[in-house]
């Protein structure tokens, strides 16, 4: 599926963890959406953030959106930003969605302290789960850009791809969205991940 292809309302769903940065690149395309005309509702959860926890956002734009709510079976892209979270809400993914995943693995509490265990081969569950899927290193594009905290950016640059939004669109967003101080590494970020095609 790609930019062209989009008719009617746009589904997006955005998983991570907390501290991630999930809900700002929620911001960011949200913000892409409404200076491209289009009527845009996000919501997010955010369960236990703080503490590592699960963070979820959905965006939908279109000429006319109604509710902020993406169906499960309905999403036309999912983006995680951590592996296993990407399975986590899978079940969102339409027939022939895309899933955009970045491979970090970032091990939870639960995990660390013997609760709960982290599947060993996550790779090997992303293929059996998604027909369609892009599986990359965004956290080493975050660092080359500048900082881990990048991986937002260059999650949405990859995701840009695929979205009916002009490169001056999402130039003005980042520039509105960020300090003036990580500006310059963002945009890097962004551009990296655009350049995962």
């Amino acid at each position: 599926m790609t930019g062209t292809e989009i008719s009617g309302i746009t589904n997006i769903v955005m998983a991570g963890v907390g501290g991630q940065g999930i809900i700002l690149a929620s911001a960011l395309l949200s913000e892409a959406a409404l200076l491209e005309g289009h009527d845009v509702k996000a919501n997010e959860v955010h369960g236990m953030a703080q503490r590592g926890g699960s963070v979820i956002c959905q965006v939908r734009f279109g000429e006319k959106v109604y509710s902020p709510l993406v169906k499960k079976g309905t999403a036309h892209f999912l983006m995680s930003l951590e592996i296993i979270e990407s399975l986590r809400y899978a079940d969102y993914l339409a027939p022939g969605g895309a899933a955009y995943i970045n491979s970090q693995r970032i091990i939870p509490t639960t995990v660390s302290s013997g609760f709960a265990e982290y599947p060993p081969d996550p790779e090997g569950l992303i293929r059996k789960t998604f027909p369609q899927y892009k599986l990359a290193d965004c956290l080493k594009l975050a660092l080359e850009a500048g900082s881990a905290r990048c991986v937002n950016s260059v999650m949405t640059g990859w995701l840009s791809n695929a979205l009916p939004f002009s490169p001056d669109t999402w130039t003005r967003v980042l520039e509105s969205q960020m300090k003036s101080k990580y500006l310059e590494m963002n945009l890097k970020a962004f551009h990296l991940g655009k350049a995962l095609g």
